[in-house]
């Protein structure tokens, strides 16, 4: 940690090893319904992979650098613990065909929180990194009360043989009450999944797409020596000062055809990001 050099020693940067480049932008490749899913209407996981790829593709072949492959149409999202073998499988498959396209810098998200399962898949796939929302302490969530995931998966991860899996965690996790009483304050939380071995962490608006604030960017960097990176809310007029304060951002809403996460990915509103951020 920042204020603990002497005792924490400096990992090797994960942005460097999997992106190799500075300000690195990424794609939220947001799944139609996957298998087990209530509204999953029977399409094949073939289907599935196509979708994922044509996504992907919209986005670096109009100035990104990668994406990160998400359950976001698996509605109501189960909590950790609570994902099906046919979760894993089918994210892990769909991860697959994009890794083949991008390469081993591609992460994964299983919603909701869901850090083993999202390893798995990651691992299966040849995906370099996962998103944990709730990586230390607690909160309160549509899901119900949700416990952080980093001693549960830092050991599955060890157990298949997973380490070179980076985890990239929310700080001040959005959706949420954050740490139940709120008696923790950023600077803690920060220190908190530094302590608890994520390899970069995330500044977050309270919604998916709301902005992230300058003040909660450097908030989180001041208190951390890991990489940190926007991930909601980035759109044209705010990529450049939020990018200047971080090393890269996760982007969505704002790259759809109806600005709304929902939405497919729109070539141009890529490109309208990527220009804004100097690409």
């Amino acid at each position: 940690m920042a204020a603990q050099l002497g005792v924490y020693p400096r990992k090797p940067s994960a942005m460097a090893e999997l992106f190799g480049t500075e300000k690195t932008l990424v794609g939220a490749v947001h799944l139609p319904p996957l298998p087990g899913s209530p509204s999953y209407r029977g399409q094949s996981v073939a289907e599935l992979c196509r979708f994922a790829v044509e996504e992907a593709q919209a986005y670096v072949g109009n100035g990104f650098d990668t994406v990160i492959v998400e359950n976001h149409w698996d509605l109501p999202f189960l909590k950790p613990g609570e994902h099906g073998y046919e979760v894993a499988a089918t994210m892990g498959v769909i991860t697959a065909a994009v890794v083949a396209e991008l390469g081993a810098k591609v992460g994964v998200s299983v919603l909701s929180n869901a850090g083993q399962c999202s390893v798995a898949a990651a691992w299966a796939a040849g995906a370099g990194w996962v998103r944990v929302n709730q990586w230390a302490n607690a909160y309160v969530a549509n899901e119900g009360i949700i416990e952080g995931q980093a001693a549960s998966t830092t050991r599955y991860r060890h157990a298949i043989g997973a380490d070179p899996v980076r985890v990239f965690a929310d700080v001040h996790v959005k959706h949420g009450a954050h740490a139940i009483v709120a008696d923790r304050t950023l600077a803690e939380q920060t220190e908190d999944a530094e302590f608890f071995d994520a390899d970069v962490l995330i500044a977050t608006g309270s919604r998916t797409g709301h902005p992230t604030s300058v003040a909660e960017v450097v908030g989180i960097r001041d208190h951390t020596q890991l990489p940190v990176v926007i991930g909601s809310g980035i759109d044209p007029t705010n990529v450049g000062p939020l990018l200047a304060e971080c090393d890269g951002a996760i982007v969505a809403s704002a790259a759809k055809e109806n600005s709304r996460w929902w939405g497919r990915v729109d070539p141009e509103k890529v490109r309208a990001v990527a220009r804004a951020a100097g690409r």
